[in-house]
């Protein structure tokens, strides 16, 4: 190696079981595979019964140990502060954040390619990412709104993370013979970014004087980061401080041979997207959210009361969050219009609205008739988008990769839509 910010607050708490989804073909025999075992292996990783992360066991009981990851195994910030940036990390001041710390390890391991200790482990890495902050801007136009405005905020964040590391960078280049602006690049720290921001495991948060008061939380867990996501499955997974180890254990059985995977947590699909780059077909909590502007948008605009009740709406929390689902539209969007389709006279009962009660059938049939319009309307957006999407794959073959990605979020969304659209029409038939 030697010569020769803040990351978002969320970070995954992985959980783990069985599931029997069909996923990627095993790739076990590859040699960066074999290679990665040999060198967990060096550092006191026992061989548990997985053969690969895409196998699973030839038998499964609740509570049974999957993984026992040494703390030898962790990149922490430990890691870093061992290793020969540590002396260079201790004297900065302002004390780097913990994220930066990692990225640049990471950076620098990667750069000092097989004199790195960390090869194994880093050639399986991606070698580029899917999250909204690595695509073209092009493609991020594609996005849905909410999700276009978040991913515009996170390269802003990435960018001013750059741009506030530069002179810490500088200071490295007694390290280095080439000059730390092209080992250092501006590429080359959203790649170390994205690889903490994606596949960091949680610890409890630690304090040490030579870097920022930001939360300490992360951990790079190699071999245990390569299990595949499912949003239906469970496990118990922490940190064991008496083993010195980062433990999954089972929620429940699984059969013989099926796969094992993990869980980000109960995220929509556009929270997968942004924080992970992919999306999750037919996921349980995937959604379509509805914005304070397309919630007005069918509602009588001569109704002289409506910003007191957008006022009512936003005063107790009903104002964002509102979504369609694939059982309809949300308790809260549906109550979000009732209250908003609330005649003059029966105004007095909006606490009683926010409280789930029904005040007559008349709004309950006009928020229903509303809901529809703004799921039709969401249709027709929808399908418009996946039109756009499919030109630009015709036109921009080197955007394929990414703009497939943005399709599979549109395509999910248009389901979910589908689906709600459905349990309307049966909620409606009630008052017909």
């Amino acid at each position: 190696m030697q010569k020769g910010k803040g990351r978002t607050s969320r970070i995954r708490r992985r959980k783990l079981c069985r599931s029997s989804e069909p996923r990627g073909v095993n790739e076990s025999h590859k040699s960066e595979f074999i290679e990665l075992r040999k060198w967990l292996k060096a550092r006191k990783f026992q061989d548990s019964n997985l053969a690969h992360p895409q196998l699973c066991f030839p038998f499964g009981q609740e509570g049974q140990m999957i993984i026992s990851l040494p703390e030898s195994c962790l990149l922490t910030t430990d890691t870093v502060i061992r290793s020969y940036l540590g002396a260079y990390i201790t004297k900065w001041k302002p004390p780097p954040s913990p994220l930066l710390a990692l990225c640049t390890f990471l950076v620098s391991e990667k750069h000092a390619g097989d004199r790195s200790l960390w090869k194994p482990y880093l050639e399986i890495l991606p070698k580029a990412y899917t999250c909204p902050v690595c695509l073209e801007p092009e493609v991020v136009n594609l996005l849905p709104k909410s999700l276009k405005a978040k991913a515009e905020e996170q390269r802003a964040h990435v960018q001013e993370f750059f741009a506030s590391s530069r002179d810490f960078f500088s200071s490295l280049q007694p390290l280095f013979v080439e000059a730390v602006d092209s080992i250092f690049s501006y590429s080359a720290l959203l790649w170390a970014w994205c690889t903490v921001n994606t596949r960091a495991v949680y610890l409890r948060p630690r304090q040490r004087e030579c870097l920022s008061a930001e939360p300490d939380t992360c951990a790079l867990a190699p071999y245990l980061d390569l299990l595949n996501h499912s949003p239906r499955v469970q496990v118990k997974a922490a940190f064991n401080e008496e083993t010195h180890s980062y433990e999954i254990r089972t929620t429940s059985r699984w059969r013989k041979h099926e796969e094992v995977f993990i869980c980000y947590g109960p995220h929509d699909n556009q929270r997968l997207f942004l924080e992970y780059g992919f999306v999750s077909v037919h996921n349980p909590y995937a959604c379509v959210y509805v914005s304070r502007e397309i919630l007005v948008k069918y509602l009588p605009s001569r109704d002289k009361q409506m910003d007191k009740k957008i006022s009512i709406l936003k005063d107790h929390g009903y104002i964002e969050n509102l979504t369609f689902g694939w059982d309809g539209p949300s308790w809260r969007l549906l109550t979000a219009l009732k209250l908003l389709c609330l005649e003059a006279e029966k105004f007095t009962c909006w606490k009683k609205v926010l409280l789930g009660e029904v005040i007559s059938d008349t709004n309950e049939k006009t928020s229903l008739d509303i809901a529809q319009k703004i799921c039709y309307y969401f249709m027709e957006e929808t399908n418009a988008m996946l039109q756009k999407v499919s030109h630009m794959k015709d036109e921009k073959e080197a955007l394929i990769n990414q703009l497939t990605l943005v399709e599979s979020l549109w395509t999910e969304e248009l389901k979910i839509l589908r689906a709600s659209a459905k349990t309307l029409h049966s909620l409606q038939t009630a008052f017909t």
